[in-house]
């Protein structure tokens, strides 16, 4: 089963939710850190890496010796990674989404293909835990080709418990994460902000027909009970409240996950899964 915790904004507490529920699991788990710019799961899990590869992709390269500027590549790419003027012809290779078009349509071989190093994908494992992290190049702005390569590579054993962080908010990366997953936790937090964007995550889940649930973290911090009747109202289980605490907020300080401050809480977590398997 694939199980990704996702949030509308950040800071709501997914990454220590998906965490969580990867510890409280039993059998065959997978842990997939899909958080690619700014991956920190590892700090909790801490697993030992035992392999490590860059990730690239495939881009133009322009041999203007043999080009006859149709401007044909540049009228098939729809994010202008490639310019022509006169008898000049350049292509921007950041800008590129690796799409193959240019290659097609040019007549002259004039499109050779290069390469863009995206960031790189790392393997290993920690307190039992198959893990996988995707780590994004610095200055890079696209990290859903990652993500992608990330899935293909984490799941590719197919046997087990799957448990995917996704990036915050409800852009390409998350919707990359989440697509062909079998449920979506969303966490939020009883806030005005946390309300407003958990309404964006549950429109973005509804349009892709994923079924989900609601966790709210730091229960009893704000306006809970406006929380529950919203879920009631737009018809959302949820699953599971996690109170706020400091000595949670302290272990988290330290590295340490939810059910190393609460042991109580592993097994709200697996009565959660149980709750999601029906």
């Amino acid at each position: 089963m694939k199980i990704a915790v996702a949030s509308g904004k950040g800071g709501t507490g997914k990454t220590s939710v998906a965490v969580a529920l990867t510890l409280s699991l039993k059998g065959d788990v997978t842990f997939i850190d899909c958080d690619v710019e700014e991956p920190n799961a590892h700090i909790f899990i801490n697993p030992e890496i035992t392999s490590k590869r860059d990730f690239y992709l495939e881009v133009p390269e322009i041999d203007e010796k043999r080009c006859n500027f149709c401007g044909k590549c540049k009228e098939i790419c729809r994010f202008n990674a490639i310019v022509s003027f006169k008898r000049t012809i350049m292509a921007f290779k950041d800008m590129c989404h690796s799409c193959g078009g240019c290659f097609l349509v040019c007549d002259q071989k004039a499109i050779s293909p290069g390469k863009r190093l995206v960031g790189e994908i790392l393997h290993g494992n920690g307190k039992g835990i198959d893990f996988f992290m995707g780590r994004l190049r610095v200055g890079e702005a696209m990290s859903s080709p990652l993500i992608k390569e990330l899935k293909r590579e984490a799941l590719s054993k197919k046997n087990g418990f799957f448990v995917l962080d996704a990036p915050p908010g409800t852009s390409c990366p998350v919707i990359k994460t989440v697509r062909d997953v079998d449920y979506v936790i969303l966490v939020t937090e009883p806030t005005p902000f946390g309300l407003y964007d958990l309404s964006l995550a549950v429109k973005t889940i509804r349009e892709l027909s994923i079924p989900m649930g609601v966790v709210i973290n730091k229960a009893g911090l704000g306006i809970d009970d406006e929380i529950r009747n919203w879920c009631r109202k737009n018809q959302l289980r949820v699953l599971m409240e996690i109170p706020f605490s400091r000595e949670v907020a302290s272990s988290y300080s330290k590295g340490q996950s939810l059910v190393h401050a609460d042991e109580g809480l592993r097994e709200s977590f697996l009565k959660l899964v149980k709750e999601i398997l029906g």
